[in-house]
Formats: structure tokens, sequence, C-alpha cells
């Protein structure tokens, strides 16, 4: 009982909450910690159970999803956030994901999908939907300051990134070492200001770096 993966729920709208409860509760590995109706909530909550994974609403009263995210991330960056979204909350979810969110879900997601997201994010692994992946890269670019670029290579890295491959499978498609992959994985987080694969995409797909048919 001790290996299940405890989560936050962080939603302002008790269905949802309750139908989230109720799909957790049929996972072996996962158990319910508690739940949040808003963003000041869910960083209470989060400092008083140490769950290992919230899922957070963008839109929630007092204290907004991103604004909880930031705080978390302050106060206790060992937790995992996974996003929770619908299709017009593309600016948040981006903001989200730069804040250090691990990935996002649309409300409406299926039951493996939400459970393999929440194993991912336990694990301290990004795994972001390639559909909604695509969403970002459609987006008009907005122009970067100053000169900043990735090579070549770092390029064809954070692309594999953004298709949900692992360090391992970019390895072996580029011919290079395991290691290699997460040396440019480092350049590129360094180079764009950021910690995690979610928000170097989001970054990225912004500046205009990514192409969804690469």
């Amino acid at each position: 009982m001790s290996n299940r993966i405890r989560v936050l729920i962080a939603d302002d709208h008790l269905i949802v909450r309750e139908g989230l409860r109720m799909i957790l509760e049929t996972s072996d590995d996962m158990e319910v910690a508690g739940e949040a109706a808003d963003g000041a909530e869910a960083v209470r909550l989060a400092q008083a159970l140490a769950p290992d994974v919230v899922l957070m609403d963008l839109r929630m009263p007092n204290m907004d999803g991103l604004a909880a995210i930031e705080r978390l991330r302050l106060q206790q960056p060992q937790i995992a956030v996974v996003i929770l979204t619908t299709y017009n909350e593309d600016d948040l979810m981006q903001r989200g994901l730069r804040a250090g969110a691990r990935g996002y879900l649309l409300k409406d997601t299926d039951r493996d999908t939400l459970f393999n997201t929440i194993r991912a994010a336990a694990r301290g692994e990004t795994l972001l939907k390639p559909e909604l992946v695509a969403r970002l890269l459609a987006r008009p670019e907005s122009k970067p300051h100053g000169e900043l670029e990735l090579t070549e290579r770092e390029r064809q890295v954070l692309q594999a990134v953004a298709r949900g491959e692992r360090s391992k499978e970019i390895a072996a498609r580029l011919g290079i070492t395991e290691r290699t992959v997460k040396a440019h994985l480092a350049g590129i987080y360094n180079k764009l200001g950021v910690d995690s694969r979610a928000a170097a995409i989001a970054v990225a797909a912004q500046r205009g770096w990514l192409r969804p048919d690469k």
C-alpha cells in the first residue's frame, strides 16, 4: 500500500472532483489523498498531505491554478503537477507548463490516459498527448527576444521530446548515447530558462522552434 501514488485533486467543480475520485479509486496503484476547491486550498493541502501528484484545474476562485502551480514549485518542487484543461485554455495551459507543471490532461480524457499521465508524472517524466502538442505548435508564433537559437541537434532532440519519445528512444533513433541526449536536454533547458520537458515544449512552441510536420 505504501507504494501507491497519492493524488490531490484541485478543481472548483464538485462533480469533476467526484468523477475523478471515482475513477482513481478503480486503480490498484493510486489513492486520493485529498480534494481542494481552489488554488489556495490546494497549496495548503499539498503542504499538509504531501501528495505525489496534484491534478490542478487552472480556472478556480481565490487563487487560480497557475498561481498555485508557481507556489508549489517554490515550496514543494518534489510534487508533480498535472494541469486539468479544456480546449479553450491554451494560453493558461502553456503558462502552466512554463511554471513547472509536468503535463496536462483534458477533463474528458479517457481512463487509461489519466492513469498513464499520473504514473509518468509520479516517476518524474512528462507525458503529453500528441494532439495537444499539435495544438500548441499550431498557435501563431511570437517573436523571440534577442538572438537565442537552438543547434540543429538540440532541435532534433526537442522535436523528439514533443513527440513523446524517451531519452533512450531518442538516442537509438539519432545514433547517440542516452547520456548525450541528456546533455542536449540540459543545454536546451539552460537556453530556454526552464527545468522540465513540458516547459521546454511550451516555450519552444511559443517561439516557433517546433513544427508539427517534423
